[in-house]
């Protein structure tokens, strides 16, 4: 049997290369702040992959994506063992573009910050007397640079954003900027449309494209996670406060409260993430996680 080796390992993710293919694992590692707890999440990766699965399907009519099979058996026999089964992804090489494409339908975490102070969220000018978790009157699109491990992401414009890719791809920044603007609107709309009938709320998320071998723009990375979102519940919800999750922001907000944990959660907060991540895949898939 042949060995593989993670050709590239992410916070959470490690990449192995399948020669006309990738197969992207998702681990049980959680990250908060740019930087790896020293815990396991028990079935995390299992609940991201199989997640990010039925985004795939439900938005293939508006951008194709990497995705070629989460079954085991269609990849090499290396992979067919108990620690890959349900957690692992069979995707399409692709060159991925260097910026995180965030878009934002209600205000809160750095954006709510940066309202406070600015009443803008990178560059864009919203309404005056917007309250924390307001829905914003349309979803807003906000970029990012991406970092390395230990590094922070840098916010930057729609306009910057066409920068950093033309640097890459001369002539071709503002196109390829448009279309994951574009893009990354319309997947929200759908998908946070649905979840709402679902009773989940997706207050924002992010999403990444690359391009395949004849320079069209695909869905790659993850999709709609409790790692890439924040998913409140729709019972409850009020403006004006912060919202219960069902995502890593439970984490956070426990890290923050404890400043000296040295990134090591205790068996309680890994216990109701675990189950918070279980929840959410269950209302918005309609089926148990197994």
């Amino acid at each position: 049997m042949e060995e593989f080796k993670p050709v590239k390992e992410g916070k959470v993710r490690e990449i192995y290369d399948n020669g006309d293919s990738l197969i992207m694992v998702a681990t049980d590692r959680i990250s908060a702040f740019d930087h790896i707890l020293k815990n396991q999440i028990t079935d995390k990766g299992a609940i991201l992959t199989q997640m990010s699965k039925f985004w795939f399907d439900f938005t293939k009519d508006i951008v194709p994506n990497h995705m070629l099979s989460v079954d085991v058996n269609d990849m090499p026999e290396f992979f067919r063992q108990e620690k890959f089964d349900g957690n692992s992804m069979k995707c399409q090489k692709l060159e991925m573009l260097p910026v995180e494409c965030i878009v934002r339908g209600y205000i809160t975490g750095s954006g709510w910050e940066s309202y406070k102070e600015t009443g803008k969220v990178c560059g864009i000018q919203l309404p005056a007397g917007l309250q924390e978790s307001a829905k914003l009157p349309e979803p807003i699109f906000t970029p990012s640079t991406k970092a390395d491990i230990g590094d922070h992401d840098e916010n930057i414009s729609y306009e910057e954003s066409i920068d950093v890719i033309e640097k890459i791809y001369p002539g071709k920044g503002k196109e390829y900027a448009t279309k994951i603007r574009d893009y990354t609107i319309a997947l929200y709309k759908k998908c946070a449309e649905y979840a709402l009938s679902r009773d989940i709320i997706i207050a924002d998320t992010k999403f990444e494209f690359g391009l395949d071998p004849a320079g069209n723009v695909i869905l790659g990375d993850e999709m709609l996670t409790p790692d890439s979102s924040r998913f409140w519940p729709l019972k409850g919800y009020a403006p004006g406060q912060g919202q219960p999750s069902y995502d890593k922001q439970f984490v956070r907000n426990w890290l923050k409260a404890n400043p000296d944990s040295d990134y090591l959660l205790p068996q309680d907060i890994i216990d109701k993430t675990i189950g918070k991540y279980k929840e959410a895949y269950q209302l918005l898939t309609g089926e148990e996680f197994k």
